[in-house]
């Protein structure tokens, strides 16, 4: 199955934008800021909370990176004019991580400090492991200064992420806990199924036992019910941890959660831009290609 999702990706990524677009309808929030507050308020009136990001990232001038701050504060704007119940992720390198850290740091910073003002909550996503380190530190700074207005991502199937976690975890850590999607060599990155899901099982428990407040940002059903059962054991308090997933997946384990009674947040994902974040996520998850060319077909 997965040999033939890999040939359905390549097909996929030669069809029009338009196309693709059909596909993208379901895991996009829209290409604007309106569109997203829309969504964003559906899944309010559900019960739902949110994290709103513009989609971008590896952008190649300082003049890019300061527009993207510029988007982050109009989300910050929308979610306190709307009455939104939602936070803002952001992802370094569409702020400059990979041009000038300190210059990135800067640009996170005052969106972290206006997010303060607002109160707020800004959510520093983790991408692929050249940036693990230099996004950490960037955290770890903002942290000192903010921290009950900013967050990271730790990745569960890099082998260093308990060690990033035990060490988090002394300055009060404010986690998203997720698998991880990026497409990162076998000495670093654990390539099993099941050994990134113990690995994630493994964080979590060191994340809860320390006290920390973590996103359990997962799609898997058996991760959810081991969260489930590790939940009730060490009787966490329903204010240490919530529920995260994206938006347009697996809707249907989304909702039992909600109405199981957990916290939820959904990652809605807007912008121009919503073209190379289809694609990518289409090549780091080829299953996902079954599912796009079965919405093709129903569309056709």
């Amino acid at each position: 199955m997965l040999f033939i999702n890999k040939i359905l990706v390549s097909i996929i990524k030669l069809l029009p934008q338009t196309i693709v677009g059909i596909f993208a309808k379901k895991y996009v929030a829209g290409e604007n800021l309106q569109e997203a507050v829309e969504v964003t308020k559906k899944l309010n009136a559900e019960g739902i909370v949110a994290t709103m990001d513009v989609l971008g990232e590896a952008i190649t001038s300082k003049e890019e990176a300061i527009d993207t701050q510029k988007e982050c504060f109009e989300i910050l704007d929308a979610i306190e004019k709307n009455n939104l119940d939602a936070n803002l992720s952001l992802k370094p390198t569409s702020l400059g991580l990979s041009i000038d850290v300190e210059f990135s740091y800067q640009l996170i910073l005052d969106i972290v400090k206006y997010a303060h003002a607002k109160n707020n909550f800004v959510r520093i996503d983790m991408e692929d492991s050249p940036y693990t380190d230099s996004t950490i530190d960037v955290y770890k700074r903002i942290h000192e200064q903010y921290p009950d207005n900013v967050g990271i991502v730790l990745q569960a199937y890099l082998k260093r992420t308990y060690d990033d976690a035990a060490k988090l975890n002394k300055i009060g850590g404010h986690y998203r806990l997720c698998k991880g999607i990026y497409i990162e060599p076998k000495e670093i990155a654990y390539k099993g199924k099941q050994e990134v899901r113990d690995n994630f099982m493994k964080v979590l428990e060191r994340m809860l036992d320390d006290g920390n407040y973590v996103g359990i940002a997962t799609h898997d059903k058996w991760l959810v019910d081991e969260a489930y059962k590790m939940i009730d054991e060490k009787k966490i308090s329903k204010d240490k941890y919530e529920f995260q997933m994206l938006y347009g997946v697996t809707e249907r384990l989304r909702d039992k959660i909600n109405a199981d009674g957990h916290k939820i947040r959904v990652y809605v994902p807007f912008g121009e831009r919503w073209y190379a974040y289809s694609m990518r996520r289409l090549q780091e998850n080829p299953n996902m290609a079954f599912t796009i060319a079965t919405s093709l077909f129903k569309f056709n």
